[in-house]
């Protein structure tokens, strides 16, 4: 995980807006349950993007695939940044 590669990761709103959901979120979610604008091959793409820069950490739990946000490992390496990009993107969906 480097600072680069997170941050060419949260370069896209689209990525920025399944950060921001998943570090809202109670929990994990399903790929199908974000609120994403964009087509599913797309929306894999993003996924995609998000887990190789080690934002999100994907998994199965029987035919779902969740996604988990590493927040803990993205505040321990980059402190405060995870905090500033979910309140700035929550401040630009309102």
């Amino acid at each position: 995980m480097t600072l680069q590669g997170v941050l060419e990761a949260l370069v896209d709103p689209v990525r920025r807006s399944i950060v921001r959901q998943l570090a809202q979120a109670p929990g994990d979610m399903a790929c199908g349950t974000f609120d994403i604008s964009v087509s599913r091959s797309t929306g894999t793409h993003h996924f995609k993007v998000l887990r190789h820069a080690g934002v999100i950490r994907q998994y199965y739990v029987g035919t779902s695939r969740m996604n988990e946000l590493r927040a803990d490992d993205l505040t321990r390496r980059f402190p405060g940044l995870l905090a500033a990009v979910v309140s700035a993107s929550s401040a630009t969906e309102s």
